[in-house]
Order: structure tokens, then C-alpha cells, then sequence
């Protein structure tokens, strides 16, 4: 008995690496739970055009927006194991939503790792009207006036809320949420001074940073972001510790062969090392940032424990 048990597991092992050998034979879908534009959808672009090159097979750009992102999770939650569709996951869904949500339609354990691909660190900007120039003068304002200044989100349970919160529970102010339908009707709220402050990801604000029309009081990550050189990190700003980053990483459906998985890594890597694909990066002020199947899963069950934490703390739900 244990003879055979032995011999089945060796054929397994045998088809998996035969089939990784032959992959792919036909084009590979990435599947974006957003529509075009935006971290996700561009993430996904960057990482698929050198990646059909490598291939040598068509890359899909499949935007299956809808249902707060999780029509594209479910769907490939429910693909076939066989790595030909791959999600391309946003970090606040993927380790938000298990939190927020009671009845979400797919669980983290629907996926199987495959590779970090971007990330963004996120930025502290306020409306000129504030009358702060730096991160501590903000605080000492919120703490001088509190629930007198608002701040934007783009959405109830997304990063940029859940972000702001953990800067409230750290930093012990008192802050007005105002959430949006995404970051474009948000942004043209606080260029009009209606909400006063958005902590969100670079390449929506560098534009009106640059221009003057918001102020960056800080970068919310361990270094200076390359397009924002003379604004601080928040720990050089006096805040250590409150470091915000939004990730795009791309997962297939579990049970995928473990071979098929470590070559869809192995290229994406190599892709995400072409000169092009960098230059297109930098020129979106995206962060390219490679992670392997082990690297990522343990941060994605290191991230599932932290932000379920802040999300219970702040009491925040979407049911």
C-alpha cells in the first residue's frame, strides 16, 4: 500500500513537471479586479507586456470590475488550477476584506501566491488652506482642533481609509472621514478645499504636489520616493512607525502545480528587470518590487493578523 501511495505521489510529481515544461501552450489571462488606470490595472500592464515576451505567449488584460473587486476575485477563485489565470491583487482587498466584509464570497486561501510585483508607498498631502508646512505642525493643528478637518478616502474599507485611521489611532487625533467612489472625485474635492487631507499613493497627487495645489507633508514609507525627493519619510518627519504601502502582487488559483508556479515567478522576476518595463515604472511613479511565492504568502499572513487588528480597532465594516 505505501508502495503504491509512493509511486502515485512520484506520477504526480512526474505530470506537474512535464506540464510546467511544456508551459505555456496558449496565452495567459491576468485578470484585474479594476477598471483600466489606476495601481492595479497598471501594475498588471507593466508586468504583462515584457512577460508575453518571455513567454513567448499572449498576456490578457482581463478588468473584471464590479462588486467592490470581488466579481475578479471569485471568478478566479473558481478558475481552473492551471496557471494560465492569474490575479492581479490589491493589497486592500487581499488582506482588508477578510475583515470587513462577513459574507466575502472568496477567502486569501483561494489563492496560491505567485509573485509581488509593485508597490506604492503612500503620501501625507493636505490642502494649501491648512495652515501647516511639515507633519509635526499637523499634528499639533489636529490636536489643537479636533474633528475640524476632514479627510478624503476612495471608499469606505480601502487603504486610504484604513490607512488614515491607523495614523489616528497612532498619532491620537481626531480626524473627519469623508469617503469617496474612488480617487478621481476625492482629488478634485481636496483641490477645492473641501476635505483638507488625503494620505493616498504618489502618481494620483504628484501632479498638484508639483504644482503647488497640494502640500506633501510626508512619504509613509522607509525612503524618499524617487519623484517627490525633498518631501521626508514620516519617520524623518517625526513619525516613526507609520509607514502606509499599497501593494500589487500576483496570485493563481490554489492548487495550481508548484512547478507552473515557480516558472510564472521565475519570469515574472526577469520581466520586472527589463529597462522598459523600469522606465515605464518610474514614469507612472510606481515602485517595482519583486517577491517569490514564500516571501509573499508570509506577508500575506503577516498583513491579515495587522490589519485585522487596526480594522477591528476602528471599528470599520462593509456589511
Amino acid at each position: 500500500m505505501i508502495r503504491k501511495l509512493a509511486c502515485a505521489a512520484l506520477l504526480a510529481c512526474s505530470a506537474a513537471s512535464a506540464f510546467a515544461q511544456s508551459f505555456p501552450a496558449k496565452p495567459v489571462t491576468i485578470v484585474v479586479p479594476n477598471p483600466p488606470g489606476g495601481l492595479v490595472d497598471t501594475s498588471a500592464r507593466l508586468v504583462g507586456d515584457p512577460l508575453a515576451k518571455l513567454l513567448n505567449q499572449s498576456v490578457i488584460i482581463d478588468n473584471r470590475a464590479g462588486g467592490s473587486g470581488n466579481i475578479a476575485y471569485q471568478y478566479v477563485a473558481r478558475s481552473k488550477p492551471d496557471g494560465y489565470t492569474l490575479l492581479s491583487s490589491y493589497s486592500a482587498y487581499h488582506t482588508g476584506y477578510p475583515h470587513l466584509m462577513s459574507k466575502l464570497p472568496w477567502e486569501p486561501k483561494d489563492f496560491a501566491p505567485v509573485a509581488l510585483v509593485t508597490v506604492a508607498t503612500n503620501v501625507i498631502t493636505v490642502h494649501p488652506s491648512l495652515p501647516v508646512n511639515n507633519l509635526k505642525e499637523l499634528l499639533a493643528y489636529l490636536k489643537k482642533n479636533p474633528n475640524k478637518v476632514n479627510y478624503a478616502s476612495q471608499g469606505n474599507g480601502s487603504l486610504s481609509h484604513i490607512g488614515t485611521e491607523l495614523f489616528k489611532q497612532q498619532t491620537g487625533t481626531e480626524i473627519q472621514h469623508v469617503p469617496y467612489k474612488g480617487s478621481g472625485q476625492a482629488i478634485q474635492d481636496v483641490l477645492a478645499g473641501q476635505v483638507q487631507m488625503f494620505i493616498t499613493t504618489p502618481p494620483s497627487v504628484i501632479q498638484h504636489i508639483q504644482t503647488g495645489k497640494l502640500k506633501a507633508l510626508a512619504v509613509a514609507g522607509k525612503s524618499r520616493h524617487p519623484m517627490l525627493p525633498n518631501v521626508p519619510t514620516t519617520a524623518e518627519a517625526g513619525l516613526p512607525g507609520f509607514e502606509l504601502e499599497a501593494w500589487v502582487a500576483l496570485f493563481a488559483p490554489a492548487g495550481t502545480p508548484q512547478p507552473v508556479i515557480a516558472k510564472l515567478s521565475e519570469e515574472v522576476k526577469l520581466a520586472l528587470d527589463q529597462p522598459d518595463t523600469k522606465s515605464r515604472a518610474a514614469a507612472q511613479g510606481v515602485e517595482l518590487r519583486y517577491q517569490s511565492p514564500e516571501a509573499l504568502g508570509a506577508m500575506v499572513k503577516k498583513e491579515l493578523d495587522y490589519w485585522g487588528g487596526v480594522i477591528k480597532k476602528a471599528n470599520i465594516t462593509l456589511d
